[in-house]
């Protein structure tokens, strides 16, 4: 009998993880009551959107001085 695997994920990466990484990895995951991977694929989720957040917001910045937005603070004002 030959048993089948499904598998739903497209690939699989791996990582070397220092201690203490592999520590608050297990620590995070265990106080979750998540598995390791599912904290892992949160945590890459999350960095890549701030990552492309600060590089759109990179790309806006010089078109936003040119009409003087300078801080947060001047959006805010703006939007208010």
């Amino acid at each position: 009998m030959t048993a089948a695997l499904l598998y739903d994920m497209h690939s699989i990466l791996t990582i070397r993880l220092d201690d203490e990484l592999e520590s608050l990895l297990e620590k995070v995951s265990t106080r979750s009551g998540r598995n390791r991977s599912e904290v892992v694929r949160d945590a890459l989720r999350r960095q890549l959107a701030v990552t492309a957040f600060d590089q759109l917001r990179s790309a806006a910045m010089p078109f936003a001085e040119s009409q003087g937005f300078l801080t947060d603070e001047d959006v805010f004002k703006a939007i208010s």
